[in-house]
């Protein structure tokens, strides 16, 4: 495997497995308040309409578009993904923003749910609302998985590989939350999205180089050195933001 399938397969089995966190949190609210029955089926509907989608538009992306016409569309969408998620790390890291709270989100989610109903014990079999509330999680969650995993996949004629690394990703992450249930907020989610962001912003790069013509020097070596940069970039981000909230504090 080469340097980029290894990449590859890195930043997408990490954007799914925070993604998957987050809708796993509102699919274990669904199932605790309105029965895990309703809540299993919404969130297996999602997972297929999710695998429809992929299977829909990214075999025709790869058949269909010119290569590189392909790279210079997928490049330019993973740099706007990358950047947006190395954005609210740096934010969340420097202390601008507030970390990403699992627990909260949860709790906000079994609140508004008892107010529609008494939960689970009134609803034995299926539950219109927690089946809503989890296809909803999941499917909007996922969404993000399969703009990720067309891009990389498309852009690399790697879709079958990008699928399997986000399966994977569902799966491990749906087994341990399956074992610790509701102390998801354990998870490192702000730095595995920093990371995530690193690798996506730098394939983004990559690929609008070659599709614009770019030759890379040491070819798909160069993605190493683009993360590398983007990794100081946002150390020195962070280290900035900091400074700035500590002159904010202080005067």
């Amino acid at each position: 495997m080469n340097t980029s399938n290894i990449v590859l397969v890195l930043a997408v089995f990490g954007a799914s497995a925070v993604e998957m966190v987050e809708a796993l949190t509102i699919v274990v609210a669904a199932g605790t308040t309105r029965g895990w029955r309703s809540a299993f089926e919404g969130s297996a509907v999602a997972v297929a309409v999710l695998a429809i989608i992929v299977g829909a538009v990214g075999v025709p992306l790869i058949h269909l578009v010119p290569i590189d016409v392909l790279r210079v569309i997928i490049g330019a969408l993973l740099l706007v993904l990358g950047l947006g998620w190395m954005r609210k790390a740096i934010l969340r890291s420097s202390g601008h923003k507030a970390m990403h709270d699992e627990d909260a989100i949860f709790a906000s989610t079994v609140a508004e749910l008892q107010e529609e109903g008494s939960g689970a014990g009134t609803h034995p079999r299926r539950d219109a609302l927690g089946f809503a509330i989890a296809f909803k999680g999941v499917f909007l969650e996922g969404m993000e998985v399969v703009l990720i995993v067309l891009s990389l996949g498309s852009s690399s004629h790697r879709l079958g590989l990008a699928s399997v690394a986000a399966g994977a990703a569902v799966l491990i992450v749906g087994g341990v939350g399956v074992v610790v249930a509701r102390q998801l907020s354990e998870v490192p989610e702000n730095a595995m999205k920093m990371s995530v962001g690193i690798m996506l912003t730098s394939f983004g790069v990559f690929w609008l180089g070659e599709g614009s013509g770019v030759h890379w020097p040491g070819s798909d070596l160069a993605i190493l050195v683009l993360i590398a940069f983007f990794a100081a970039v946002t150390t020195v981000g962070i280290a900035g933001m900091r400074g700035v909230l500590k002159e904010r504090v202080e005067a």
